[in-house]
């Protein structure tokens, strides 16, 4: 039986449970009325009694007949139509001494009363349940007193407690058709709730309820992916793993309304919105996210939102390296055309018979950048840094902009981290070579990284136009671009740079320029030294 239970859905069990239940609850309560209902007739019947008698104690022609003489005849037809008028069972009078001069049955009469007497003996009235000549009774036994308070007589009436038990009966049928009803009504209830619970689980039982929540949460917290979902009144309802590790959510996120969280604002934003939204690229703390959104509905009922989390920032990091690998290649293929043609050059030089002329024409280039070079690899300790400088001064050379890295350049010491250090420099100076180009010829673009007991100082300045009344902290917004077109998202470079220096405790000061040709923005970015290295452990 309990297998069979088990088997049945959950809508199923909660219905036979309930009829149990119900049939088992009216029951008791039948039970328990029933009783209730024979302990009041008993009591009704015990204040019935001693009422009557103390009547009929009172009543002088009672008082009369046992003081006056020959009782019997004048009691026995008052008695009678007293009993016969009350409903009882009966009404006797007797002698202090237990002898009847009244009883339903005349036959007994005369004979001695079975029964308790002495309290009212001593001027008490009283009730009592005892077994007389008529079976058991609920009988009250009071005094008749003359004028003088003796004692002359008393009066026991009566209601055998079968009379009760079929007065109780005659209401059992009214009982038994109430518990039918609310049975009937629960069951019925109980039948609407069972479907309203079948559609809502579909069908399903417990276990495998259980079975789905269990596999559902370990799929929610093993997946790769961060999922968010927030109800109609914009509150969060769930957050796997992946999402807190994300959005760094406190213990207590679920059920705060999404604008009283610590969320980036972009995240923010659009999980309060609600609208939907596909591949939205937002910056969250030190990670670059993936943001997908949509709308749940139900019977055409809005739901909430489901959002999905990836975790962008490997991926963005690979896409710029080979942005920069591209333009590597770019830069070395156009230096292998130009080395081909001073080559040329050069030969022509050497069959004019001007050989001096020749190598003078071959070195001029070749000693510039290796000044630059050897100054760079002096100066700057980090190889990665130098690198990026030597890179990216022939890369803007191959574009038209004069990158000059200036003299003042040193790095001897620092705890920002390779990654980050290239992160700052490589996007500032790929934002202001973009931005030289936007402005008339020349182009130049002057950059110098300094490090001193404060700590570390990058300073980037460009002949563009300038951010052209656009405020200095609008450009660090993720989105925010001049550029059109690309394979890749636009507008992060500024915002990852903003993210670390935030991460290092830093500052970024910036100068929109454009006051007159040749004068740019200017970017100053300060990472304190003794912040540095714990801001990234």
């Amino acid at each position: 039986m309990r297998i069979g239970l088990r088997r049945l859905g959950l809508a199923r069990q909660l219905l036979a449970l309930q009829v149990v239940i119900v049939v088992g609850v009216v029951a008791v309560g039948g039970a328990l009325t029933y009783l209730d209902q024979r302990r009041t007739a008993t009591e009704q019947a015990r204040d019935k009694v001693i009422s009557l008698a103390e009547t009929v104690a009172h009543v002088p022609v009672v008082i009369e007949a046992v003081v006056t003489g020959d009782p019997e005849r004048r009691l026995q037809p008052l008695a009678e139509s007293v009993r016969v008028a009350s409903a009882v069972d009966f009404v006797v009078i007797m002698t202090p001494g237990r002898i009847r001069y009244t009883h339903p049955n005349p036959a007994v009469i005369g004979k001695e009363f079975i029964g308790t007497t002495e309290p009212a003996l001593r001027g008490e009235s009283f009730t009592e349940t005892y077994t007389g000549t008529l079976g058991p009774s609920v009988r009250a036994v009071v005094p008749v007193v003359d004028a003088g308070g003796h004692v002359i007589g008393l009066v026991s009436v009566g209601i055998v407690t079968s009379s009760i038990g079929e007065r109780v009966a005659g209401k059992v049928p009214t009982l038994l058709a109430v518990c039918l009803l609310a049975v009937g009504a629960a069951g019925l209830a109980s039948l609407l709730v069972s479907r309203w619970v079948r559609r809502s689980t579909l069908g399903l039982g417990p276990q495998q309820i259980t079975r789905m929540y269990e596999h559902h949460d370990a799929v929610l917290h093993a997946v790769r992916e961060g999922l968010v979902v927030v109800d109609a009144d914009r509150r969060l309802v769930l957050a796997n793993d992946e999402a807190v590790r994300l959005l760094r959510l406190d213990e207590d996120h679920e059920g705060r309304p999404v604008a009283a969280l610590p969320l980036p604002d972009g995240v923010r934003d659009l999980l309060a919105s609600g609208m939907s939204a596909q591949d939205e690229l937002v910056i969250a703390g030190d990670h670059v996210v993936v943001v997908s959104q949509s709308p749940t509905r139900r019977d055409g009922q809005y739901l909430g939102t489901v959002t999905t989390l990836r975790d962008h920032t490997e991926l963005l990091g690979l896409t710029q390296e080979l942005d920069s690998v591209r333009g590597f290649a770019e830069a070395l293929r156009a230096q292998a055309h130009e080395a081909a043609n001073r080559l040329h050059t050069v030969v022509m030089m050497v069959e004019l018979g001007r050989p001096q002329e020749a190598v003078q024409f071959a070195v001029a280039e070749l000693r510039t950048s290796q000044e630059l070079a050897d100054r760079l690899l002096d100066a700057v300790e980090e190889p990665a840094l130098a690198a990026l400088l030597l890179g990216k001064v022939a890369q803007a050379h191959e574009r038209g902009v004069e990158l000059v890295v200036s003299p003042q350049t040193r790095l001897r010491e620092t705890d920002v981290l390779p990654g980050d250090l290239v992160s700052v420099v490589g996007n500032l100076l790929d934002n202001a070579v973009d931005a030289a180009l936007a402005a008339p010829a020349p182009h130049t673009v002057h950059v110098s990284v300094v490090d001193d007991d404060a700590g570390l100082v990058v300073r980037v300045e460009d002949s563009g136009p300038g951010l052209g009344g656009v405020s200095p902290g609008e450009v660090f917004r993720r989105g925010w671009t001049t550029k059109r077109g690309g394979t890749h998202p636009r507008g992060l470079g500024l915002a990852l740079v903003e993210q670390v220096v935030r991460s290092y405790r830093g500052t970024i000061e910036v100068d929109g320029g454009g006051g007159g040709p040749g004068r740019g923005a200017v970017f100053t970015v300060a990472l304190p030294r003794q912040t540095a290295g714990a801001a990234r452990s």
